[in-house]
């Protein structure tokens, strides 16, 4: 179960770097006046960041079986 829990917490890890990676390419097209393509790379960094966050919520439930807590 533990490594489960490790698979869930190391995708949400890159889940949130390419989020920043594409916040940093959305700022830049922002600061180019490029702003179609700034709202792709926002709109992609919004859906990472949806990934992230359940890999974090089931990493968390996997540790709440794992000790017995409900």
């Amino acid at each position: 179960m533990s490594i489960e829990a490790a698979e869930h917490h190391t995708k949400a890890a890159e889940h949130h770097e390419h989020a920043a990676e594409h916040h940093r390419n959305a700022a830049e097209h922002y600061k180019g006046g490029n702003h179609q393509a700034a709202a792709h790379h926002a709109h992609l960094a919004h859906g990472h960041s949806h990934h992230a966050a359940h890999h974090a919520a089931e990493a968390a439930k996997l540790h709440v079986e794992h000790h017995g807590h409900k």
